[in-house]
């Protein structure tokens, strides 16, 4: 049986389990149900691995029967049954992470010998608990990776660059005390990366209770799509963080429907709120009915009733912190510029938080086209009407004259370095100001126009500079990102017109 020991090794797991992907493609099978699917064979495998080892004890974590032998064991014929049993058994306690998993699961694979060798020739055949928890970790999350670039899938939607995960991280130190938490936590990279910072860190001076509190609760998330949930508390456990007969980590719900309760709230909140401009969707009955659901939330700790779902992910993230607690997140350029709503949130949070950090993402470095987006650096704070908490907001300007394609010219850990050391983590009071990162007073930014944080002030080198443009390829993609995004706001219009129509026809018929 295989073992892999080295990251080179289980690089070449990952891409021998994907090279079979391109074969179950031909059954119907697509890139993210594949991995869908890995997820749930996987945890049989290592389940298996764990009950066999002497050391484990009696406790069985899958009970025998359900066991990954009886799919080894099961005949072509009588596999696919076998394996559709197992699913509908351990998906009936899905307040469990092992629930969680595998309830409403469903097998995809439907070619019985397809299903047999994906069992046999090539999960089977390695032994993933022997491959250490970073290696199996780390080959499980590049498998999640393959699959966010497969944009036909729609998988990108839920993955964040790991390059910019890794430096928000940096910035914001994750702490073995932490109750650290992502409401809208995708496959759960933000979560891992927290999880990853502390062991290198404080890996020595951790304490059994440190360990039990990041192992049972301080490390948690929300996600609105089952399918998408199952994947991070799956990633969670490879990654050690949880147990499988424990409580599930990840709250499959969506996250703005409530304000958070008092043992939900965070001292840490690291997220990338899913992009687009609605929280609700228009249906149609049958009758044809406009009926409109949710299109924003009546909640009384938000400052102000807005369906913008970003502005929304805003206040409640800052209502989840406790006070003093801290918060890095991924928001698009129209939560900075946006009036109405959006102004009276960036008022708001200006006044109640100390927003003390904004860095301009460059185009091209997530899967999901025509992003243009920033990462918003926060603290909450104790209620001081007279006196606004930020003083002083500094801009890091990492768009301008920055050109990033996903395949091309990735975005790699050292290209953000200079960011992470111009935060000055040890003491941001200390910071200096550069070319590319200023700073701008509580008065300054409340002169601007609709309180605007969308600021800039360099000019696009390649302007200057005609002889060094960038590569056609790259033009090219900068071009599709920017049509990308206008088209994007063009169907935010049109999707309201059509929707207010509908609901002027709907109500002239119940006159």
């Amino acid at each position: 049986m295989t073992v892999p020991k080295t990251a080179t090794e289980a690089k070449q797991l990952v891409d021998k389990l994907w090279s079979y992907c391109h074969v179950l493609r031909h059954d119907g099978v697509s890139t993210i149900d594949y991995v869908d699917q890995l997820t749930l064979l996987l945890f049989l495998k290592m389940a298996q691995e764990r009950a066999d080892r002497k050391s484990f004890g009696a406790k069985e974590v899958v009970p025998s029967h359900l066991s990954w032998q009886t799919l080894v064991d099961a005949s072509a014929d009588d596999l696919k049954f076998a394996y559709e049993n197992v699913l509908d058994q351990l998906g009936k306690k899905p307040e469990t992470a092992l629930g969680l998993i595998y309830h409403s699961a469903e097998n995809k694979i439907r070619n019985a010998s397809t299903l047999k060798r994906l069992i046999v020739d090539l999960i089977d055949k390695v032994n993933w608990s022997g491959t250490g928890v970073d290696i199996k970790g780390d080959a499980y999350e590049s498998l999640l990776e393959k699959g966010a670039e497969d944009i036909k899938s729609g998988a990108g939607q839920y993955f964040t660059p790991r390059p910019l995960i890794d430096a928000m991280v940096r910035c914001v130190r994750p702490r073995p005390d932490d109750t650290i938490v992502d409401p809208a936590c995708g496959t759960g990279g933000f979560l891992l990366a927290a999880h990853e910072y502390i062991q290198e860190n404080y890996g020595e001076e951790l304490t059994t209770e440190d360990a039990k509190h990041l192992r049972n609760g301080g490390i948690s998330g929300i996600e609105l799509v089952h399918g998408t949930a199952r994947l991070a508390q799956m990633n969670l456990l490879l990654h050690g963080i949880g147990e499988p007969g424990g409580r599930a980590l990840i709250g499959v719900r969506d996250a703005l429907s409530r304000p958070p309760a008092l043992n939900e709230r965070a001292t840490l909140v690291l997220a990338n709120p899913p992009f687009g401009r609605k929280s609700g969707f228009a249906s149609v009955d049958e009758f044809g009915k406009v009926t409109r659901e949710d299109v924003s939330y009546d909640r009384a700790d938000f400052w102000v009733t807005t369906s913008n779902k970003q502005l929304n992910f805003v206040q409640h993230i800052a209502n989840m912190l406790k006070i003093d607690g801290r918060a890095a997140v991924v928001v698009p350029d129209n939560v900075l510029f946006e009036g109405g709503a959006g102004e009276t949130i960036r008022r708001r949070l200006l006044s109640e938080c100390d927003v003390h950090t904004l860095l301009r993402l460059p185009t091209g470095i997530f899967y999901a086209g025509g992003v243009k987006a920033n990462v918003l650096f926060f603290d909450r704070k104790r209620a001081r009407p007279e006196v606004p908490w930020t003083s002083k907001l500094w801009v890091y300007d990492f768009r301008t004259g920055q050109h990033f394609t996903l395949r091309q010219n990735k975005l790699q850990a050292h290209h953000l370095d200079d960011f992470v050391e111009a935060y000055n983590v040890g003491d941001r009071h200390a910071r200096g100001e550069s070319e590319r990162f200023k700073s701008f007073t509580y008065d300054e930014l409340l002169a601007r126009d609709k309180v605007n944080l969308d600021i800039t002030w360099m000019r696009d080198p390649d302007l200057n500079d005609s002889e060094n443009l960038q590569s056609p390829e790259v033009i090219a993609q900068e071009i599709v990102e920017d049509l990308q995004a206008a088209l994007d706001e063009f169907a935010s219009v049109a999707d309201a017109l059509q929707l207010a129509k509908a609901e002027r026809d709907d109500s002239a018929t119940d006159e």
